[in-house]
């Protein structure tokens, strides 16, 4: 049976949109909040969807990064071109549109259909716009009932205000927290490059403390440059700037080049290497490239955490609906008050620090990856015998 839609009246929606106002304001969260919004621009214009498409100004191109009706979190890497679209007219015009025939109208971008699973009928688009700065486009697809009036433009434009503005207020947040925390990082080895460098500079330093010194600032710059690399994946993904790249992914052959990469690893500390994958096993879709750095990050903490002469092993299941993809080793393993904390920002476990230098961030970036992807990851842990991380994610849904 239909579901039946009450229309509200002008007085209704206003109200409405004040209380949205209000639910935006609480929170600094960036999915949460782009989540909350697509959902209010559908039910203030009585509207089958919603999405908000943000402008990167300098590649002249749009992105989702939120919808009521992508199917999969991975599609908010598709993209919009600036010129030939609806989206990229109202960005270069800062003006709303009403669309009431899509497939008659020669700025539509049809190629987003194939991948939203909807036919877009009509269609209501406003810039979001803040401090003179246009950061995106909201838009309503396919009115519930009628077309889309001035009224719906009226409404849906004061909600992508309110948006813009809590999306900037949030980006600021997120950039705020993360140079807090970097700077916080940073004293650590800074302070051992100056106590290097001053050590140096001692005329009565012997060629092996000379050595050790210059060991030092190498290792210290390293990983400088490390922390800096992480630090602008976390901030892209935090913000909402990384793009998504979805294909279609044989895992088999991406999990064997991931292994190729780290083997030669393995061989230098004299561990063994299990591979329990199956010759044949259902697609993925999603981005390659973000994919193999989470299975690289988790094989090479397998390899840096690992006890001498251990055992690394890779194993990979399906089921219907999901891989299942398990990296284990044999090291010392996790205490278990330090596994709630694994994936915060710059969390080391206490004693790993001589294992290995890290930044502290590669699974916190492993773990958006993956949640970007609809799937989830788990560790297990026994102090003594190792650890085992499961990444688990859909797979490639078929007709």
């Amino acid at each position: 049976m239909a579901r039946e839609h009450t229309i509200p009246s002008p007085l209704q929606r206003y109200q409405r949109l004040i209380d949205i106002s209000r639910d935006l304001a609480s929170t600094l969260d960036l999915d949460i909040l782009l989540n909350r919004i697509v959902h209010a621009a559908t039910d203030l214009t009585q509207s089958e969807a919603a999405a908000i498409l943000l402008y990167e100004e300098s590649k002249g191109q749009l992105y989702f990064q939120a919808s009521t009706n992508l199917a999969r979190p991975i599609m908010r890497g598709i993209t919009v071109p600036e010129e030939g679209s609806i989206a990229g007219w109202i960005t270069k015009n800062r003006q709303p549109v009403i669309v009431d025939e899509a497939d008659n109208d020669p700025r539509f971008f049809s190629a987003v259909q194939q991948q939203a699973d909807m036919h877009t009928r009509s269609l209501l688009g406003v810039p979001m716009i803040t401090k003179d700065e246009v950061i995106g486009v909201l838009e309503t697809i396919n009115k519930r009932s009628g077309t889309f009036s001035l009224e719906d433009q009226d409404i849906l434009m004061t909600l992508g205000a309110q948006a813009a503005v809590a999306i900037a207020n949030a980006r600021l947040f997120i950039q705020a927290d993360l140079i807090s925390e970097m700077v916080h990082e940073l004293r650590t080895p800074l302070a051992a490059l100056n106590a290097a460098t001053h050590l140096l500079l001692r005329p009565d330093i012997s060629e092996e403390q000379h050595r050790k010194m210059v060991m030092i600032i190498q290792g210290e710059t390293g990983r400088l440059s490390d922390m800096a690399t992480s630090f602008l994946d976390l901030a892209r993904l935090e913000s909402g700037r990384t793009k998504f790249n979805a294909q279609i992914i044989e895992p088999v052959l991406l999990l064997g080049e991931c292994v190729g990469i780290t083997r030669s690893h393995m061989i230098e500390r004299d561990l063994k290497f299990v591979w329990q994958v199956p010759d044949a096993l259902p697609t993925l879709n999603g981005d390659p490239d973000k994919l193999k750095q989470v299975f690289l990050n988790l094989l090479s903490n397998a390899v840096k955490y690992n006890s001498p002469n251990g055992r690394i092993t890779l194993t990979a299941t399906a089921s219907e609906t999901e891989l299942t993809v398990a990296i284990s080793d044999t090291g010392p393993g996790i205490p278990e008050e330090s596994l709630s904390h694994l994936f915060e920002k710059f969390f080391r476990v206490p004693g790993t620090e001589k294992m290995a230098q890290g930044t502290g961030l590669g699974l916190s970036i492993v773990q958006k990856i993956v949640k970007v992807h609809g799937g989830r990851i788990e560790v297990a842990s026994l102090v003594g015998e190792g650890t085992t991380f499961y990444v688990h994610l859909p797979l490639q849904p078929t007709d």
